[in-house]
């Protein structure tokens, strides 16, 4: 499987969107953290609604952006929802209120939701082979899931190291 790394092109890839994973990944913890923050006891159902928010961005982004991943410059949408996600997370020291977590929440979660379809689009004109096509869609899965993992683990230790406000 991982023999599709030695293409200079989808490794550049792959290794792009395994950092916007983890950064996104980070980005939802500590969108979290500051909504525990913000909330106080209140905490639970703020994080309820922004999980919420999280799953409506996703179902009702994704199907729209695998339909726009066919008609636009994919480098482009993949760059641009990169900055988007980074612009999300140089945010978060400026957020003061509950709405605003909402809404980065919601932006975020667009964002990556426009990702997924767009670089899944973008693996076959990569690797036209149809073997290499399924072992990279395979590592690009097994990227996603185990993000899910390293995310909050990172974090973790991050925290250890730094104070949440930091």
């Amino acid at each position: 499987m991982l023999g599709v790394l030695s293409n200079r092109t989808y490794r550049h890839l792959f290794t792009a969107q395994v950092i916007a994973l983890v950064g996104t990944g980070m980005a939802t913890v500590a969108l979290g953290l500051l909504s525990y923050e913000l909330a106080g006891g209140d905490a639970g159902m703020v994080l309820g609604t922004a999980l919420a928010i999280k799953m409506i961005a996703y179902v009702g982004v994704a199907p729209v952006a695998a339909a726009f991943a066919e008609r636009l410059p994919r480098r482009a949408v993949l760059v641009s929802l990169d900055l988007i996600r980074a612009a999300v997370a140089l945010l978060l020291p400026f957020v003061t209120e509950v709405w605003q977590v909402y809404v980065l929440i919601f932006v975020l979660q667009a964002a990556s939701a426009g990702f997924t379809p767009t670089f899944q689009a973008t693996i076959p004109d990569v690797l036209p082979d149809e073997k290499d096509y399924t072992k990279a869609l395979s590592l690009s899965r097994l990227a996603y899931d185990l993000e899910s993992l390293v995310s909050p683990i990172l974090a973790a230790a991050l925290l250890t190291l730094v104070n949440f406000h930091t």
